[in-house]
Formats: C-alpha cells, sequence, structure tokens
C-alpha cells in the first residue's frame, strides 16, 4: 500500500516532482495533525499501527496520498474545475469502497464520523491543498510557471 503508489515515480518528471513537492509535502504534514486530532476525537480506529507513537494512517499518507497528490497536480493544477472534479471521483472511491474494504480486513473503520463527513473532509482538503499550491506559486515562483498558474 505504501511501496505501490512510488513506483510511479520514475514517470514523473523531475520538473513536475520538484513544482508541486510543497503543496504535497504541505498536506501531508496537515494529514500527520490531522490523525493525531482524529484519534483524541475518535474520528476513526486502527485496531493497530506499525509501531506505538506512530499513526498507523502513515502508510496512506506517505504512499498513496504523497504520490497521488503529484499526479493529480500533474494533469489538473491550473484547471480548478477538473482538478475538483477528479478528487471528488478519488475521495468518492476511497470513501465508499476502499473505506469498506479496510473495515472488512480489520485495518481501519470510522467511529464519530458518516461517509458523507468524510468526503467532506476531502473535499475541504482538496481546496486547502490547491489553495496552498496557488499561494506557494504566487510567493515563490511567479515567473517559473506563469503558464499554469491562476
Amino acid at each position: 500500500m505504501t511501496i505501490l503508489p512510488w513506483l510511479s515515480l520514475p514517470l514523473l518528471n523531475k520538473k513536475t516532482f520538484k513544482r508541486f513537492l510543497p503543496g504535497s509535502l504541505f498536506m501531508c504534514l496537515y494529514l500527520i495533525a490531522e490523525g493525531s486530532l482524529a484519534q483524541k476525537r475518535k474520528w476513526w480506529w486502527f485496531p493497530f499501527s506499525i509501531k506505538p507513537n506512530v499513526l498507523a494512517e502513515l502508510p496512506l499518507i506517505i504512499g498513496p496520498f504523497f504520490i497521488g497528490s503529484l499526479w493529480v497536480f500533474k494533469y489538473t493544477f491550473g484547471k480548478f474545475n477538473l482538478y475538483i472534479f477528479i478528487n471528488i471521483i478519488i475521495d468518492s472511491i476511497f470513501t465508499y469502497i476502499a473505506i469498506s474494504w479496510f473495515k472488512k480486513i480489520g485495518y481501519v473503520s470510522l467511529v464519530r464520523l458518516t461517509k458523507f463527513q468524510l468526503s467532506l473532509l476531502f473535499l475541504a482538503k482538496s481546496i486547502f491543498m490547491y489553495g496552498f499550491q496557488v499561494l506557494y506559486e504566487k510567493l515563490f515562483y511567479r515567473n517559473q510557471f506563469n503558464s499554469a498558474s491562476e
């Protein structure tokens, strides 16, 4: 689950990786903080973790989420409506199919959060990550990425 997405990294060019690394890393750090809050508020529950004091969702964050964010940005950045549409599709597949499968195999289950609430949380994070990337590019790369920035 963590390693498989990384196998696609060589297919991303170096420029794309460098360009979208800040937004993806920022959101990964946000997700780690959110995971700690979710654990305290019992939004979801992982029956085990890889190691004590390490978030059980870390494999999802550093694997499919991080690499997936780079790929989604590569094909949709600068086209906000497409970005939101793709994120809604991916997040819905995760929320309504993967979460059910994860629950069945005993990896995670939602406790105080419904699937709909999780979908809204994903949508908000997608918008937040896109906004961060736009702001980052406006502040630090005004001329370098002109063709794709909004």
